[in-house]
């Protein structure tokens, strides 16, 4: 099961990256500690040195996808590349680091990015991209440290609704009860949960509780990344309403179901309703007889809201050849080659150039694509993803929990990070 496997990474974190959560706030940034952006500042490096490229892939698709697109490339610019599939991306960039000798690119998230800008270990090259103003701004602000865009976001998804449409219908529902408002939410979970299946099942971590978060005008940190804001009313209006729809049994964790995370958990028909992102369509490949809808989240009571996902395509500083790593990442992050990518493995494009063929290509999943015009996600300050780790524990016990208390807690840890 190396699919569900990878699948399972991508529905605690986000893409196949994550070493904790892949995502970050649309609009947010930050100020890291130490001399971030400094160290990278410069020209250019160029050699006739070969480039080593290291992902962290999802499955054999994107392993191959990313191959044969480095392999046409090298073929056109006469630069020879090799791709390395991370076993543990996250441990053998940072050996890499260590050993002076890390990979010319890598696949580098957004929990990851504040770390290795503070110590030097990044080249800052997205300022030099031609193509920089086509990524979608919210993705550019997602690596950028002290106003400095350190690198190209190379795909992003966000979380949507993702309804099973048998059980909709065998329920006596239809298009006109999709739901737009956490009331109406609330009213198809309680008419969908019938025996073992529960109406929203999802995971119990705030990579998915965080969308009722912003929905409620809320988020962990401030939009510029300076202040703690875990404990405001919003969140606790947010945590409180899906409480209220853990004790009554309409709404469940992916565990408490026995599943693995949210996709499984609908792919095995145990929740009618899942939050999910668009990785959710490949895992539903080994559930056929599942027919799944995909609709915006609804709307709270600050209206629509929802997390994003993203990656970059970090650069070393030590690279001896990011001239020619400069020309690969504008190759890779073109309009034409992540249309392949979204073809090959799935991820929507993080360039606005793509978004229209994007819309055309997959017309049933437009919902994720339109969540980019409002979402956010978690601060990437340094020492921010320990903080979501311990909330992560804490949401376990929601059900019987006190929400304020849980984000005191939060508000607490973040304060000393944020600080």
């Amino acid at each position: 099961m190396k699919r569900q496997t990878a699948r399972t990474l991508l529905a605690a974190g986000g893409l196949a990256v994550a070493t904790s959560l892949l995502l970050t706030g649309c609009g947010q940034g930050f100020s890291g500690s130490g001399s971030a952006g400094s160290p990278s500042a410069g020209d250019l490096t160029s050699s006739d040195k070969p480039l080593t490229i290291m992902i962290g892939s999802s499955g054999d698709a994107e392993t191959t996808a990313v191959q044969d697109a480095v392999a046409a490339w090298s073929s056109s610019s006469g630069v020879s590349a090799s791709v390395v599939a991370a076993t543990d991306l996250a441990q053998q960039l940072s050996q890499g680091f260590a050993a002076g000798s890390p990979p010319d690119l890598f696949y580098l998230s957004t929990d990851q990015l504040a770390g290795f800008a503070s110590n030097g270990s990044l080249k800052a090259y997205g300022d030099q991209l031609s193509n920089k103003d086509d990524f979608y701004p919210s993705l550019v602000k997602n690596f950028t440290v002290d106003d400095t865009f350190y690198c190209a976001p190379k795909d992003f998804s966000t979380l949507q609704l993702v309804i099973n449409e048998n059980l909709w219908t065998q329920a006596g529902l239809t298009d006109a009860d999709i739901p737009t408002t956490w009331d109406q939410l609330a009213e198809v979970a309680a008419k969908l949960t019938n025996g073992t299946t529960k109406g929203l099942v999802f995971g119990g971590e705030y990579a998915r509780l965080g969308a009722f978060m912003a929905q409620a005008g809320g988020r962990l940190v401030s939009e510029d990344g300076t202040t703690a804001e875990a404990n405001s009313d919003a969140n606790v209006a947010a945590l409180t309403y899906v409480q209220q729809h853990l004790q009554d049994g309409t709404f469940a964790y992916a565990s408490d179901v026995g599943a693995g995370w949210g996709g499984e958990a609908f792919g095995k028909q145990l929740g009618a309703m899942t939050i999910e992102g668009n990785w959710i369509t490949g895992a539903l490949g080994d559930y056929p007889d599942v027919k799944a809808k995909v609709v915006e989240l609804p709307a709270g009571s600050a209206g629509k809201g929802t997390l994003q996902f993203t990656n970059c395509w970090g650069m070393a500083a030590d690279s001896p050849n990011q001239k020619a790593a400069l020309d690969l990442v504008e190759y890779l992050t073109s309009a034409e080659q992540q249309l392949a990518f979204s073809k090959a493995f799935g991820p929507m494009p993080s360039v606005q150039s793509a978004a229209e063929t994007w819309k055309s290509d997959n017309p049933s999943l437009v919902a994720f694509l339109d969540g980019a015009d409002y979402a956010q996600g978690v601060p990437t300050n340094k020492g921010a993803a320990d903080v979501i780790k311990d909330f992560n524990a804490q949401l376990e016990s929601l059900k019987t929990g006190d929400p304020k208390k849980i984000l005191d807690s939060v508000q607490s840890n973040l304060e000393a990070v944020v600080g």
